[in-house]
């Protein structure tokens, strides 16, 4: 019974942040020793597929998999896997909260855009966004969407992940008048 509650707490984590590594899934379900979290997820092969990025194995749900948790989002090895591993290691950072959700839509009056994720804490909008390898003029365009957004509501953060020193510094001066946080990924890990 135990065995099966936490292979369905394992899926239904794959379904709420698309893939995830080894290393994140023994923190997530403390699952122990690298040993013991690779018979885990080997057992679950019915339900897992995997790849290797960098050297590490990143699971997401097959068919099967996503059946049983009925999850819609049919995900393969992608140029973006990066992307979602940064923003999972910021997930379990802040502690896993309850109200995180991926890909929000942001729209009030004439802006609009999407975050890469969000979550409410001590009744605080917290927004996220996830910089690995983006153009420095895509993020200048959404810093200053998020500028505009503070006039009509100051009341959130932004939550930057980011890759370099220089790059956590030039967001920091970008991001000037905005409430932020700034990590770099390696600090997350």
């Amino acid at each position: 019974m135990k065995k099966q509650q936490r292979m369905e707490e394992i899926l239904l984590s794959l379904k709420k942040c698309d893939f995830l590594s080894r290393e994140q899934l023994q923190k997530i379900h403390k699952l122990g020793q690298d040993r013991n979290a690779q018979r885990v997820l080997s057992n679950m092969e019915e339900y897992l597929s995997h790849f290797l990025e960098n050297r590490k194995k990143i699971y997401y749900l097959n068919a099967a998999g996503r059946e049983l948790v009925q999850a819609e989002k049919k995900r393969t090895k992608n140029t973006q896997v990066n992307h979602y591993l940064m923003r999972n290691d910021l997930y379990i950072a802040k502690g896993k909260p309850s109200t995180w959700q991926n890909e929000v839509k942001i729209t009030i009056n004439d802006i609009s855009l999407i975050a890469d994720a969000a979550f409410i804490s001590n009744k605080l909008h917290h927004f996220i966004e996830i910089d690995f390898k983006q153009s420095m003029a895509k993020n200048i365009q959404k810093i200053k969407r998020y500028k505009k957004l503070s006039t009509y509501n100051p009341q959130f953060a932004l939550i930057w992940v980011t890759t370099t020193p220089y790059r956590k510094k030039k967001l920091q001066q970008l991001c000037e008048g905005l409430k932020i946080q700034i990590y770099l990924w390696e600090d997350l890990k």
